[in-house]
């Protein structure tokens, strides 16, 4: 932490960046790596915030799964403008994401979902994610349901479900030093040439 992050160690290419650390902090066994939280606006530009999980990355953004009749898929279907931050402060690290989500391919989607336990998978189709509901006895009534009714076969993807790529317009390494007077440098997309300008910001 002392060491600090300087411009010189610094990947041209952010993702690169990510990779580094992100496989990093999967290596340092802390808690959910990949646990993300998300930020997006209602249309009420209420802020709302929540933790999902990374499941993929790429040059053409970070990729989460949820339902496409949750809170969060409202929020993005009238504002498609997002925030990420991946908190790994027992490193004494966070990279903050801003950007657009946009749904991602049927073919992505249930390719994902394919590689999900059943359990998880059952639990897609039994959840109506972010809606009221009277009791927990409902929802695992709901689960047996689905359970008895995909018995022994192989459980498709729903229609309501999949996955959103936050495609970056700004990426930010922070990392702590001493007396609160941290490391942050902040990548910013060129959308005219397409590159990554990098500036160091003030603490």
């Amino acid at each position: 932490m002392a060491a600090g992050l300087k411009r010189a160690e610094l990947d041209p290419d952010p993702y690169k960046e990510f990779e580094k650390r992100f496989t990093l902090a999967i290596e340092s066994s802390i808690p959910e790596p990949n646990a993300m939280s998300l930020a997006t606006v209602d249309e009420n530009d209420q802020p709302w915030v929540r933790t999902v999980l990374l499941k993929t990355y790429d040059e053409r953004g970070f990729v989460f799964f949820t339902n496409y009749e949750s809170r969060k898929a409202g929020h993005i279907a009238h504002n498609s403008r997002v925030a990420l931050s991946f908190p790994w402060f027992a490193l004494g690290w966070e990279v903050k994401v801003t950007g657009e989500a946009a749904k991602v391919s049927f073919t992505e989607s249930a390719g994902y979902f394919a590689t999900r336990p059943r359990g998880s998978q059952i639990g897609a189709w039994a959840s109506p994610q972010s809606q009221v509901i009277t009791s927990r006895s409902l929802l695992d009534a709901r689960v047996e349901e689905m359970k008895q009714k995909l018995h022994e076969h192989e459980i498709p993807l729903p229609a309501f479900w999949g996955g959103y790529r936050v495609r970056p317009s700004t990426i930010e390494f922070w990392q702590a030093r001493t007396n609160r007077l941290h490391d942050r440098f902040i990548y910013a997309r060129d959308e005219t040439e397409g590159d990554w300008r990098i500036e160091r910001l003030a603490p």
